[in-house]
C-alpha cells in the first residue's frame, strides 16, 4: 500500500473511530458538503428553458396528453390531490460551454414520474427508489442537439401509495405532491466512482469487525484515499481510485461462498394502489431496467407475472419490443410461470393449475420458452399441493423468502427439497439474506453468508437486488457496488447471475440436502384467510361459475356439431379471476379502490358467465327447454358434478310461485323432473314446551334452543350424540382483534384470551318451514356494539347435514366473529381440505410449531374423527378455521381498519353446514357433500317432452373426483378431463363416458401428451391408476 503514497510520509491513523468518522464525513450528504467529496458530485446547474403542465384525473396515453393545453409551472409548486396525474412539458437548452461533459436532467418530486422523449418512455423517476435523473448524454458532442423537449408524466402517489400517517393506513385523499427539483446538471462521474469506492471500503472497515485484519486494510486504504484526494483538483482522483482498486483486486480463496446476484423488482399487481397504477409502475420500473441493460451488458433481471408483461405489451408496445430483445439476449429473464404471483393458500386446485397454464402458455407464445422456476417471494404461505402442480407444469425449482417472516419458529433451511402431499419434490431455495429487495451493500452480502442455514451443504445462494413492492427496481449504484465485490478477499464472491445458473449449481450440490414434507405454513398473516369476506365469496363463486360453464360448454361441444366453445371469452374471464388471486387482493390486504375493482371483476365474471352458461344449456338441451313461458310443468335439472345426486331443489311454477321438489340427477348430466318424488322419511319439525325446536329427517335429529344453538345433534342410525354433555354448538363468539401492526393481515394468538360469547337475542327461534321436503327455523342476534345476525337453520329431506344460511349486518371495529362447534370426538388431529386433497394438523399445542397454527386455512370442509365416527364442517365461502382440542371454529368476519377503513362493513351472507357421520369422512362422503353445497344443481323450466336421464361421465371409485372438464387448449376436437385421488389411497378407477371418444391419452397440466401416454378404450371405460392425492389429466379426442 505504502508504495502508492507518492513520496510523502504519512503516518497510519492511530485511532480507529476518528479514521472511520473522517471517511464518513468525507462522503456525507449532510455534513461538510461545501468541502467534502459528495459536494462535488454535480458541477454547474441550469434551469429548464420552460416548464408547463396540465392535470387530469385519468391515466391517459401519451398521444392524448401532449395534445392538451399546458399552463406555466415552476419548481416548488404542488399538485394533487392523490391519484391525479400531471403531465409536464420540459423544454431544455444545454449551455454550449458544457461540451465534453456528462449531462443529466434531474427531477425530484414526491410522486412517481416517467420521462417521455420522442413519444417513447425512456426513464422512471422515483425519489424513494433512488432514481432522480435521466442521463441526456455521457459526453456532450458538438453535433448533438443542445435544445430538446421532454415530457414528464407524474403520478400523484408515492412508491407505496399515499397512506395517511403510516404506510399501510388508508390513502390520504387530499395529499399534495411537490416538485422540488427540475434542472440540467453536469454529472462528475469520476467523483461518483470514488464515492462508491469509499462507501464499500467504509462498510468493510465497519462490518468486518476489529478482529479482522481485512477491516483495517480497508480502513487504512480509505483514510489514505482522503489524504491523496484534493476535491478541488480532479487530477488527484485516479491515484485515489487506484488505491481502492488494489484492495478490491485481492482475491478470495477457492472455498469462499458465491452469491448469485439477480436484478429484481417486486411489483404488487395491486396493493396500496389500484391495478391501473400498477400498469404504469411496470413501465416506469422496466424502462429503467432496459436503460441499465444498454450500459451494463452483464446485468440480468428476473421478472415474474405474465399479467404484467401483458399490460406492458398492450400499453407500451415500444418498450415491450425492447424487452423482447433483452429476453432473447438472456438478460431480461421471465420467471415464475404463473399469471400473477398468487396467494399460495386460498385459490382452488384448478385455479392454481390455470395460473400456470395461462402463465406458461403466455411465456411460450411471447418468448419461445416456458419458465423453469416457480417464483413466489412474497406470498403468505404455500400449499402442500404446489410441488405436484409445479412438476405438472414443467417446473422443478422454487424460490421464495416469506417464511423468514415467521413470528414463532425460524425455518430450519434455506436450500432444501420440498415434498408435497402426493410425494412430488421440488428443489427449493430461500435467499439467505431474507429479502427480495437488496441494495448491493456489504452488510447484505455478509448477512447472506452468515445467515445461510445450509453451510457445508451448499456454497451458492441467491441475492435479489432492486427496490420492490411498489416497483422501482435496480439502480446503477447497486451494480457498481457489486462490481467492486465480485471477488474481494474478506467478502463472499458476488457474480451477476440468473436463476437458472444458480439452480443448476444447486442441483449438482443437492445430494446432502434436507427434505421438508407438507405445507410451508407462514406463522403470520393468518387474518388474511378471513379479511374482505366479499372478495373470498367472489373467488369461490367465480371458481364455481367457470367450472360449470366449462363443463356445460364441453358437453355441448361433444354433443352438437354447431356449438362454438367460448374459448376466448373463457380465457378473458379466467384471467380476471386469476388477477384477483394476486397475493394482496384475495387475502384482503389492499386499499378500498382495489376492493372495488376486484368486486367489479367478479360481477363481470358472474354476468358473462351466466350468459355463457345459458348458451351452453340451450345448445346441450335445446329440444327439452320450454318453448314459451308458463306452458310446462316440467323442470330440467343439470348436475355438473361427477356423481349422482338426490337433493331438494326450488323450482318456479307457472304462476311464479316457488315450490320444492326432491330430485335425483345422474353424474355430469341431466334429468327431467315431472312428478315430485316423496322422500322415504319427510322432515319433521316440532316446537317443545321450553321454546326449543326439534328437527329430524331419518338421517339426523337436531335440537335447537331459543338462541339457535344446537343442544343435540344425533345420527339416527346409531343414536350417536355428536355434542358433549352440557355444551352448545353453533355458538357465536366475538374476539378483540388488534394486531401489532399488520391490521388487515394479522390475527394474533392473544385474541383468543378475549373471547365473548354472543348472547344478546333480538328475535327468538321460530319455525319458518314446517317440514315435509324441508324444515327450517330462524332467529336474530345482536352482535357486538352495532351488528345484527339473522340465521335460517335448514334441514332437507335425506340430507346428512344441517345448513346454516347466515345474514349479518356487520358494523364493528377490530372485532373477529367466529362460530364454534364443540364435538364429542377425541382426536389429536383434524383434517382440512386443501387443493386436490387434504392434510392433517394437530388439535393440541404441544410444541411451538403446533401453537403457531392457532388459526389455519382450508377450503370446503374440515373434519375431526375418531375410529368409526366424526363431525365435519362444510362452508360455501370461508377459508379460516381452527380445531383446538374438541372445538371446531369457523372464522366468519373481521373488521380491520388498514389499509381499507371500510373492510367487511355492511351486508354479508354465507352458508355453512355441520355433518356428523359414521365411519371415516372418506366413506361417509364428506368430500362429495362439500362439493354439493358449493355447486348447486341447475334448475331450468322444461317442455313436456319425454326424455330419459343422461349422464356424460362417471367414475367407478368414490376416491376419485373428476374436477375439471374443458376444451383442450390447442385441439378444438378434444376435451381435457382432470381427476384427482381425494381419499389418500392407491386405487384403480374406471372413467366411463357416453361421449363419442375416438382416442384417449394422458397429458400434463399444460396439456402436452405424455410419452407412452395412450390409454386403451375398453368396455368398462378408461382404466386410470392413482396413488394418494395424484392429479391426472386425460386428453379425449372426439369423433366429429
Amino acid at each position: 500500500m505504502r508504495s502508492k503514497q507518492r513520496g510523502c510520509s504519512m503516518a497510519a491513523p492511530k485511532h480507529r473511530r476518528t479514521a472511520l468518522e473522517r471517511v464518513e464525513k468525507f462522503i456525507s450528504e449532510t455534513y461538510f458538503t461545501d468541502c467534502n467529496l459528495r459536494g462535488r458530485l454535480f458541477g454547474d446547474r441550469c434551469p429548464p428553458a420552460s416548464l408547463s403542465c396540465f392535470q387530469t384525473s385519468r391515466r391517459i396515453p401519451y398521444d392524448e396528453a401532449v395534445g392538451q393545453k399546458f399552463s406555466p409551472a415552476k419548481v416548488g409548486d404542488s399538485f394533487g390531490p392523490t391519484w391525479e396525474t400531471c403531465w409536464f412539458k420540459v423544454e431544455l437548452s444545454i449551455p454550449p460551454a458544457w461540451a465534453g461533459r456528462e449531462v443529466h436532467f434531474v427531477w425530484e418530486s414526491d410522486g412517481e414520474g416517467m420521462v417521455w422523449r420522442d413519444a417513447q418512455p425512456v426513464q422512471g423517476l422515483t425519489k424513494e427508489g433512488e432514481k432522480t435523473s435521466y442521463i441526456l448524454t455521457r459526453s456532450l458532442k458538438e453535433m448533438e442537439p443542445h435544445s430538446l423537449t421532454l415530457y414528464v408524466e407524474l403520478a400523484c402517489n408515492g412508491l407505496f401509495g399515499a397512506g395517511k400517517g403510516s404506510m399501510i393506513a388508508p390513502p390520504d385523499p387530499d395529499r399534495r405532491f411537490t416538485l422540488s427539483k427540475a434542472e440540467l446538471v453536469i454529472f462528475n462521474r469520476d467523483v461518483y466512482e470514488l464515492l462508491v469506492d469509499l462507501e464499500i471500503l467504509l462498510d468493510m472497515a465497519q462490518l468486518l469487525g476489529e478482529e479482522n485484519q481485512r477491516s483495517f486494510q480497508a480502513l487504512y486504504t480509505a483514510n489514505q484515499m482522503v489524504n491523496v484526494c484534493d476535491v478541488t483538483d480532479p487530477s488527484t482522483f485516479p491515484a485515489a481510485h487506484d488505491l481502492a482498486a488494489a484492495i478490491f483486486s485481492q482475491r478470495n480463496g477457492e472455498s469462499q461462498h458465491t452469491i448469485h446476484a439477480v436484478g429484481h423488482c417486486h411489483i404488487d399487481s395491486a396493493w396500496l394502489w389500484p391495478y391501473e397504477e400498477t400498469i404504469r409502475k411496470c413501465a416506469r420500473s422496466w424502462v429503467t431496467v432496459v436503460r441499465l441493460m444498454e450500459s451494463n451488458p452483464e446485468f440480468t433481471f428476473a421478472c415474474s407475472q405474465a399479467q404484467q408483461f401483458e399490460w406492458v405489451r398492450s400499453w407500451y408496445p415500444g418498450l415491450y419490443a425492447q424487452i423482447q430483445d433483452f429476453v432473447a439476449k438472456g438478460q431480461f429473464v421471465p420467471v415464475g410461470g404463473t399469471w400473477v404471483e398468487m396467494d399460495g393458500n386460498l385459490p382452488s386446485g384448478e385455479s392454481m393449475v390455470r395460473q400456470f397454464l395461462q402463465g406458461q402458455r403466455f411465456f411460450q407464445q411471447q418468448f419461445g420458452r416456458i419458465c423453469s422456476e416457480f417464483w413466489l417471494p412474497d406470498t403468505f404461505g404455500y400449499s402442500a399441493q404446489l410441488p405436484q402442480l409445479m412438476r405438472g407444469c414443467g417446473i422443478r425449482r422454487f424460490l421464495t423468502q416469506k417464511l423468514s417472516w415467521n413470528l414463532v419458529n425460524a425455518f430450519p433451511n434455506h436450500t432444501f427439497f420440498w415434498e408435497g402431499i402426493d410425494g412430488s419434490r421440488v428443489l427449493t431455495h430461500f435467499p439467505p439474506g431474507d429479502s427480495y429487495g437488496m441494495h448491493g451493500r456489504v452488510e447484505e452480502v455478509l448477512k447472506t453468508v452468515k445467515n445461510n442455514k445450509d453451510k457445508g451443504l451448499v456454497n451458492h445462494s441467491a441475492f435479489l437486488f432492486g427496490f420492490g413492492d411498489g416497483g422501482g427496481g435496480p439502480t446503477q449504484k447497486m451494480l457498481d457496488r457489486m462490481k467492486r465485490m465480485s471477488d474481494t478477499d474478506g467478502l463472499p464472491r458476488v457474480q451477476i447471475s440468473t436463476p437458472d445458473q444458480l439452480f443448476s449449481i444447486l442441483e449438482k450440490e443437492s445430494s446432502q440436502l434436507c427434505t421438508w414434507v407438507g405445507e410451508l405454513f407462514l406463522e403470520l398473516h393468518n387474518g388474511t384467510y378471513t379479511t374482505q369476506a366479499q372478495i373470498k365469496k367472489g373467488n369461490r363463486e367465480c371458481e364455481r361459475i367457470l367450472h360449470d360453464v366449462e363443463v356445460l360448454s364441453a358437453l355441448a361441444l361433444a354433443r352438437g356439431s354447431t356449438f362454438q366453445y367460448p374459448a376466448s371469452q373463457l380465457q378473458r374471464l379466467w384471467r380476471l379471476l386469476l388477477l384477483n388471486q394476486f397475493h394482496d387482493v384475495l387475502p384482503g390486504s389492499c386499499i378500498q379502490l382495489v376492493v372495488e375493482d376486484a368486486l367489479r371483476y367478479y360481477a363481470e365474471i358472474r354476468r358473462a358467465g351466466a350468459g355463457l352458461q345459458d348458451e351452453a344449456i340451450r345448445s346441450l338441451c335445446r329440444d327439452l327447454l320450454q318453448p314459451e313461458a308458463g306452458s310446462g310443468e316440467s323442470t330440467l335439472v343439470l348436475n355438473t358434478l361427477p356423481w349422482e345426486r338426490t337433493e331438494v331443489i326450488t323450482r318456479t311454477g307457472p304462476a311464479g310461485t316457488e315450490t320444492l321438489a326432491l330430485v335425483t340427477v345422474p353424474s355430469m348430466g341431466y334429468a327431467i323432473v315431472r312428478e315430485p318424488v316423496l322422500p322415504a322419511q319427510p322432515v319433521a319439525v316440532r316446537r317443545q314446551a321450553d321454546g326449543s325446536i326439534v328437527m329430524e329427517n331419518g338421517v339426523i335429529a337436531v335440537c335447537l334452543d331459543v338462541m339457535g344453538r344446537l343442544t343435540s345433534l344425533r345420527l339416527l342410525d346409531s343414536q350417536r350424540e355428536s355434542l358433549p354433555d352440557g355444551c352448545c354448538a353453533n355458538q357465536f363468539a366475538l374476539f378483540d382483534d388488534v394486531p401489532l401492526y399488520w391490521d388487515a393481515w394479522d390475527v394474533m394468538d392473544y385474541h383468543l384470551e378475549t373471547r365473548k360469547p354472543v348472547t344478546s337475542l333480538l328475535k327468538p327461534l321460530e319455525i319458518t318451514l314446517a317440514g315435509g321436503l324441508r324444515g327450517s327455523a330462524s332467529f336474530t342476534l345482536r352482535v357486538g356494539e352495532s351488528s345484527t345476525l339473522t340465521q335460517e337453520i335448514i334441514l332437507d329431506a335425506m340430507s346428512p347435514y344441517l345448513r346454516f344460511l347466515t345474514q349479518v349486518e356487520w358494523n364493528e371495529a377490530h372485532k373477529f366473529l367466529k362460530v364454534e362447534f364443540p364435538v364429542q370426538v377425541r382426536s389429536t388431529n383434524a383434517t382440512y381440505e386443501i387443493q386436490f386433497g387434504h392434510l392433517q394438523r394437530p388439535t393440541h399445542w404441544n410444541t411451538s410449531w403446533d401453537w403457531a397454527r392457532f388459526e389455519v386455512w382450508f377450503h370446503k370442509w374440515l373434519d375431526v374423527s375418531e375410529h368409526g365416527f366424526g363431525v365435519a364442517l362444510l362452508n360455501d365461502c370461508k377459508y379460516g378455521a381452527s380445531a383446538h382440542r374438541n372445538v371446531l371454529s369457523l372464522s366468519l368476519l373481521r373488521a380491520p381498519k388498514s389499509p381499507d377503513a371500510t373492510a367487511d362493513i355492511g351486508h354479508q351472507q354465507f352458508t355453512y353446514a355441520v355433518m356428523p357421520h359414521q365411519g371415516s369422512f372418506q366413506d361417509a362422503g364428506v368430500i362429495q357433500h362439500a362439493y354439493n353445497l358449493n355447486f348447486p344443481l341447475h334448475v331450468v323450466p322444461a317442455s313436456s317432452a319425454q326424455c330419459p336421464a343422461w349422464s356424460a361421465f362417471s367414475v367407478s371409485s368414490p376416491a376419485v373426483v373428476l374436477e375439471t372438464l374443458k376444451q383442450a387448449e390447442d385441439r378444438p376436437d378434444a376435451v381435457v378431463v382432470r381427476l384427482y385421488e381425494a381419499h389418500g389411497s392407491t386405487v384403480v378407477a374406471w372413467l366411463q363416458t357416453s361421449l363419442p371418444v375416438k382416442e384417449a391419452m394422458l397429458c400434463d397440466l399444460l396439456e402436452q401428451p405424455a410419452a407412452e401416454g395412450r390409454l386403451p378404450l375398453e368396455q368398462q371405460g378408461i382404466r386410470l391408476s392413482f396413488t394418494p392425492f395424484h392429479v391426472l389429466s386425460v386428453l379425449l379426442v372426439l369423433r366429429q
